[in-house]
């Protein structure tokens, strides 16, 4: 019998949003491939048209990738709350995401934002599941 030791919260945390973080950069990179995207880029006609949207953006995908460090590094109370809080916004984003993308050309849009909004839930589930420290008495 192999054992199966339990893994720590802060651990499985960190490790979900380390998991949406790859997905996210799978989708933005294999967005790449769509058709017009390399000539929007090239032209600026793009989403992200401005020094302003491209800061913005930024700062929003950047939430996933330091709540990998956060979620091993802070105290229990104000990590269960920024994991509750920043899991659900990224739920939902990617949620509203994944209805957006129409485009067969999106298709694996679609199905990795399925994928995140389940990791981003999860993380939400775990957070809000927390478990408690047991009494000395």
């Amino acid at each position: 019998m192999l054992e199966n030791p339990k893994v720590n919260i802060k651990i499985k945390l960190a490790s979900l949003w380390a998991s949406a973080t790859f997905c996210y950069l799978y989708g933005d990179y294999f967005e790449l491939y769509t058709p017009g995207k390399i000539n929007s880029l090239l032209t600026g006609e793009n989403i992200l048209d401005s020094p302003t949207k491209l800061l913005i953006a930024s700062m929003i995908l950047a939430i996933p990738s330091i709540m990998v460090a956060l979620s091993i590094f802070l105290k229990p109370k104000i990590n269960r709350i920024l994991n509750i809080l920043f899991g659900a916004i990224f739920t939902i984003m990617m949620i509203f995401i994944g209805i957006m993308s129409t485009n067969e050309w999106y298709l694996f849009y679609v199905f990795l934002a399925f994928l995140e909004s389940i990791i981003t839930a999860l993380i939400v589930w775990y957070a809000w599941k927390w478990p408690k420290e047991k009494s000395g008495l």
